[in-house]
């Protein structure tokens, strides 16, 4: 297996190379057209005959190189910026459908206008989805010029837009916009009762920057868009009480890796006695049993300061990948309301679910779709398996000579605190600049105060400073500039020598370049290779290291810690082994996680293929396709999206609860499509049906005023928010024999199976 695994490595390495030697022929072609000569007349004109060539059907193949040329020397002239070989390369890549790596500070996002002037051409539109509306703002207008020059209208799509100001945005040649912004109007397109109330047009081609976070760690993110809540009470309360005085061991157990929690018969009889309630498995007692779960659940799992931060009266969930704020991200109802109760504060979860994509879903809309990322080459097959898109590894503008040092193992935290507080003060004296990164908000403010007592300042980074981000990272890079982070500054940001400052950024190169200090490994290798691109950009000097004590949370979870048993010292252990076994946690913990998301898939897909086949019928209504008078297109529309949000209600209750479908050795997607299936199939003729009747009551009025006297009307106001679905993934885990059999047992039925088959 390692052999024919080799091989195939072997092969794709052979197949990267013999495209990038494809690639630097093309960029030396297009680098040797003689346009510096032309005037800007001359520039523009070429850019009109590429339009009408495009529009007329000649292949975009065809008109690269003349393309690529056209843009390179509008760059130089609006922006005084002259493409690397290296970014015209990766251009080229883009417009072929690849997914590009392409080293921090190596210009991906001049890299992007190139095959996004390209594919504009037609009139078709074109999306560069970015990280945030900062970037997708700032981008616009850096790269404005450039667009504008050569005739194209660019635009950026900000939260917060009026309908008429989006509309305008996502009709321009260009659309800089988040992924997120993008899918929530998307959905608000999908209730709209009037073609006028729609802002996107049929998807074209679309750029994802950042595309690793996107397509991957976040590409199973459901993006929903709801009524209203009403305020709910205070139940939530009395469930956190009883969570409170329950004990782990003793009235409940974590699964192997504690991402789920489940009482234990002990547990079960407690909650039963504080609750008056009888068997807690009987019927009846469902809603309860769902409520004491949730509360167990925000009790014993999520943490504060590192799950998520109250600010302001409200809680804000914290991204595990970002170490940022989750922007306008919930947990699904129930838990978000648990977790309001835990924190003591009112919940305002809740209303009625309207509709809901995944941006997995909502980014497979385009029919060609391309990304760009510093970190892509550790996920390569996932980005093949799920999206069919092949990474390239672009080669650097200048060799990269940032030393990347092994591990420092420690026995525990108390040695790894004070080796990291050794190693900051020492390296500080120096004046080197040094950033660390952190596993959550606890603890880079946990080592801020223990640097200080050293004396050794420092600026904290963390989701409860977000508002200072810009200001603290600009100034990472200065002469004895010591920062502390959470994974905030591992994405998205630029690091400059000397912050910018020619003469300190001399300095700072002879100390050595950015050091950057990790103090755990995350999960995903890809996350660390984050960390460590903040240094040694653009050929600059730089290091890493990353420092682990054995009482990390990933290192107990796969037990690593019985490794060295009763071994308690300051000293790093001089382990290879360790290290080689480190690297094999975080293969297998992204080897389960894709398991995981491709089981998820299974659940959503065929939510989203019903989903799209009712929406077609909906477009084809709102458009006009269908000869239909005024009143039965509103009333179709109406009852459309009405039975559309009571399936996705019934969706999500079948969904709660499938995974008990394994205890009866029964396939819960199996299960989940029977049932999900069954119920899609009664939606028209209950369309049909109340359309039927509201006509009859309608008396085939086209008046809109007797329409909303009828109801039916959009909803008065909606939100749109971000399901944190990783509760639901962690109910996929296992459940013991033990509790199988007491669910079973308390139900007062016989078990359907034998203890040898489970």
């Amino acid at each position: 297996m390692n052999i024919a695994l080799k091989l195939m490595q072997k092969f794709k390495d052979h197949d990267t190379q013999n495209k990038l030697k494809v690639y630097r022929n093309k960029a030396e072609l297009i680098r040797k057209r003689n346009l510096e000569v032309w005037d800007d007349g001359q520039l523009q004109a070429e850019s009109l005959r590429l339009q009408k060539e495009a529009k007329s059907g000649t292949p975009l193949d065809e008109l690269l190189v003349d393309a690529y040329a056209l843009v390179c020397e509008a760059a130089k002239r609006k922006l005084g910026l002259q493409p690397y070989e290296v970014q015209i390369m990766a251009a080229i890549a883009l417009h072929e459908r690849f997914l590009i790596e392409q080293h921090t500070g190596e210009g991906k996002t001049l890299s992007a206008v190139m095959p996004a002037y390209l594919n504009a051409l037609t009139g078709e539109g074109v999306h560069v989805l970015t990280f945030n509306d900062y970037l997708a703002n700032r981008d616009a207008e850096w790269m404005g010029p450039i667009y504008r020059f050569l005739g194209l209208k660019v635009s950026s799509v900000q939260a917060g837009m009026d309908l008429s100001e989006k509309r305008e945005a996502y009709a321009a040649d260009i659309t800089y916009v988040t992924a997120k912004e993008a899918g929530f109007d998307y959905l608000r397109d999908t209730i709209a009762l009037d073609e006028g109330d729609t802002v996107h047009r049929p998807f074209h081609y679309v750029i994802v920057d950042e595309a690793d976070s996107l397509l991957l760690d976040e590409a199973r993110v459901p993006l929903v868009i709801a009524c209203e809540p009403g305020s709910s009470g205070n139940d939530g309360i009395r469930f956190a009480e009883v969570a409170r005085q329950l004990e782990q061991n003793e009235h409940y157990d974590f699964d192997e890796f504690r991402r789920n929690v489940y009482l234990n018969e002990a547990g079960s009889a407690k909650v039963e006695s504080l609750l008056g309630c009888g068997n807690l498995y009987e019927s009846h007692n469902s809603h309860l049993l769902s409520s004491l779960n949730c509360a167990l659940h925000v009790e014993s799992i999520l943490k504060k300061d590192v799950d998520y931060i109250v600010r302001d009266g409200n809680i804000e969930l914290i991204d595990e990948y970002t170490g940022r704020v989750a922007e306008n991200r919930h947990l699904p109802d129930r838990l978000q309301a648990a977790l309001a109760a835990k924190e003591g504060l009112q919940s305002n979860s809740g209303g009625k679910i309207l509709g809901t994509i995944t941006l997995q879903h909502f980014l497979s809309l385009y029919p060609k779709i391309c990304g760009m990322t510093a970190t892509a080459h550790a996920s390569a097959m996932d980005f093949e398996e799920i999206y069919v898109l092949q990474v390239v590894q672009i080669p650097p503008n200048r060799p990269n000579i940032r030393i990347d040092h092994p591990h420092r193992i420690y026995t525990h935290n108390e040695a790894k605190l004070k080796a990291l507080v050794q190693e900051i003060s020492s390296v500080h004296r120096t004046g080197r600049p040094i950033l660390v990164g952190t596993s959550s908000v606890g603890e880079s403010n946990m080592l801020a105060e223990a640097l200080a007592v050293k004396g050794v300042p420092c600026h904290v980074l963390n989701a409860k400073n977000d508002a200072k981000e810009a200001e603290i990272i600009a100034k990472a890079g200065e002469i004895g500039a010591v920062t502390v982070s959470t994974n905030m500054a591992g994405r998205g940001v630029d690091i400059r020598l000397g912050g910018g400052n020619p003469t300190q950024a001399e300095v700072v190169a002879k100390l050595g370049g950015l050091y950057v200090i990790g103090t755990h490994v995350n999960e995903s290798v890809r996350i660390d290779d984050q960390l460590r691109g903040r240094s040694g950009r653009q050929g600059d000097p730089g290091s890493s290291v990353f420092f682990v004590s054995l009482e990390d949370e990933l290192m107990l979870r796969f037990g690593i810690n019985k490794a060295i048993r009763n071994l308690r010292q300051d000293e790093a252990l001089e382990d290879s082994v360790l290290r080689s076994k480190i690297a094999q946690i975080q293969r297998i913990i992204m080897g389960q996680n894709f398991d995981i998301h491709q089981e998820l898939n299974c659940y959503s897909d065929m939510v989203e293929d019903q989903r799209r086949l009712l929406y077609k019928e909906r477009l084809e209504i709102l458009k006009g396709e269908k000869p239909m008078s005024l009143s039965e297109q509103r009333v179709r529309l109406f009852y459309i999206d009405e039975f559309w949000a009571d399936h996705l209600a019934y969706v999500s209750y079948i969904r709660e609860g499938i995974h008990l479908e394994s205890l009866a050795s029964r396939n819960p997607i199996d299960e989940f499509h029977a049932q999900i299936t069954q119920a899609y199939e009664q939606i028209p003729a209950k369309i049909n049906s109340e359309s039927e009747n509201m006509l009859v009551r309608l008396g085939g009025s086209n008046d809109p005023e007797v329409w909303e006297k009828f109801g039916l009307k959009s909803p008065t106001s909606t939100r749109t928010y971000i399901i944190n679905d990783q509760y639901i993934q962690n109910k996929r885990s296992s459940w013991t024999t033990v509790t199988v059999l007491a669910y079973y047992f308390r139900k007062a039925i016989r078990p359907i199976f034998k203890l040898s088959e489970y």
